[in-house]
């Protein structure tokens, strides 16, 4: 706050005289003078208290590394990692003709055969049966516990397969006009079917008389049925009708209708065939889906009260979704012009990969139960493998917290 020293120091020349003339000694006097009265010998207006530091212990060295680690981006291979042969496949948007089984066995439906493939041992096996007019697979499903295997064929019949031994368990034969185009297994003894004629059907197989429940909606073929995670209450279904319905298992049914589901919500936002759907393993209310040639457009859905959260234009036909079940990625698989498989992350929908490789539209997605591989089947005749998804690393075991749990006795 000393006004005088203050403004001597800051008028005072520090420099010499530009022009290179000599500065006179009355001149020269007076400066030190002024230095001796007012400013006391001192050469600075602010001071520090104590001496500062060493501006070259603040400098970073050349070779260290001063900038944020940023996490390392998980590299997608491009080329998939395994293909089949797949002859004889059906390309039918009305078809479900892949599953991957919780055994880590997977099937698929190759015109009248089911070829079963193990990944375990790389090892393939074949399930046929004799039928009139050679009627092709239309859909195959595997149990959640992964020891049956459902089976429909062109002729409307059902038929479920004991996976260790190859035997049929249970043969249903359903109605001549119409057979099932989809499959969902709402527990081990109770299965969804999806039927030609829109209709839908419960199953219990335990019981003589199976068919224990119908949902009315539909109009016509039903292309996709997935039950939801949550202790299977809600099931989704798309069809050929371009709608799609949600279904509440636990909502209650008129007297006069007993044996029939009410449908929660009915959406008709498509404008295409609907056969993408999957529901989000970590968001319980969550249903993705995907429209067909006319549509290009994934939407996802918010079951409890059928609003639509989010619209994607992918610019192709969406053939089919699957949800990664260990974190928030979503793959999808297109038609024409690319054929291409795509990752998406959600909830930005930012496209992560595209893979390319098969040269027709992929209609059929199975993920393997073990994270990480999901494979592809397409009109080509190839099966493709792809590491696409984040292989998930094994839990850590827990410590023991109890006192004494070693011990059986304690003295």
């Amino acid at each position: 706050m000393d006004m005088d020293f203050a403004r001597c120091a800051l008028t005072m020349p520090s420099r010499p005289q530009r022009d290179g003339s000599i500065e006179s000694p009355s001149s020269a006097a007076y400066q030190k003078l002024l230095v001796q009265c007012i400013l006391k010998n001192r050469s600075r207006i602010f001071a520090f208290k104590s001496a500062p530091e060493s501006p070259a212990d603040k400098v970073c060295q050349f070779d260290e590394d001063n900038r944020p680690h940023k996490k390392q981006q998980r590299r997608i291979p491009k080329d998939p990692d395994r293909v089949l042969a797949a002859y004889d496949i059906i390309d039918d948007d009305r078809l479900n003709l892949l599953d991957w089984g919780s055994n880590n066995v997977l099937a698929i439906g190759l015109n009248d055969t089911v070829y079963i493939w193990n990944a375990a041992n790389k090892s393939g096996t074949k399930f046929s049966r004799a039928l009139e007019n050679n009627s092709p697979v239309t859909s195959i499903s595997w149990s959640p516990d992964g020891k049956v295997l459902a089976v429909a064929f062109g002729n409307s019949d059902l038929d479920l397969v004991d996976a260790a031994t190859g035997r049929l368990l249970v043969g249903i034969q359903g109605d001549s006009h119409s057979f099932v185009c989809s499959l969902a297994w709402r527990s081990n003894a109770i299965l969804t079917t999806g039927k030609s004629d829109g209709s839908v059907v419960d199953y219990d197989i335990r019981k003589d008389d199976r068919a224990i429940c119908d949902y009315k909606g539909h109009r016509l073929e039903v292309c996709s049925l997935k039950w939801s995670e949550l202790f299977g209450r809600y099931l989704a279904s798309g069809g050929k009708d371009k709608l799609v319905h949600i279904w509440d298992a636990r909502m209650a049914v008129a007297n006069h209708h007993p044996c029939q589901h009410q449908l929660l919500h009915k959406i008709n936002n498509h404008t295409s065939t609907v056969r993408a759907l999957d529901w989000c393993p970590t968001r319980s209310n969550l249903l993705a889906s995907g429209g067909g040639r006319n549509d290009h457009c994934i939407k996802f859905w918010n079951a409890a009260n059928g609003v639509c959260l989010n619209s994607i234009d992918t610019g192709s036909e969406v053939c089919a979704l699957l949800w990664d079940k260990n974190k928030s990625e979503l793959l999808t698989s297109h038609g024409f012009p690319n054929n291409q498989l795509t990752l998406w992350n959600y909830t930005s929908m930012t496209r992560k990969a595209e893979l390319f490789g098969h040269s027709s539209r992929v209609l059929y997605l199975a993920g393997s139960p073990l994270g990480g591989v999901v494979a592809s089947a397409a009109e080509d005749e190839t099966l493709k493998f792809w590491n696409v998804f984040e292989t998930p690393k094994p839990p850590k075991p827990k410590a023991n917290t109890m006192p004494f749990a070693q011990f059986s006795v304690i003295r």
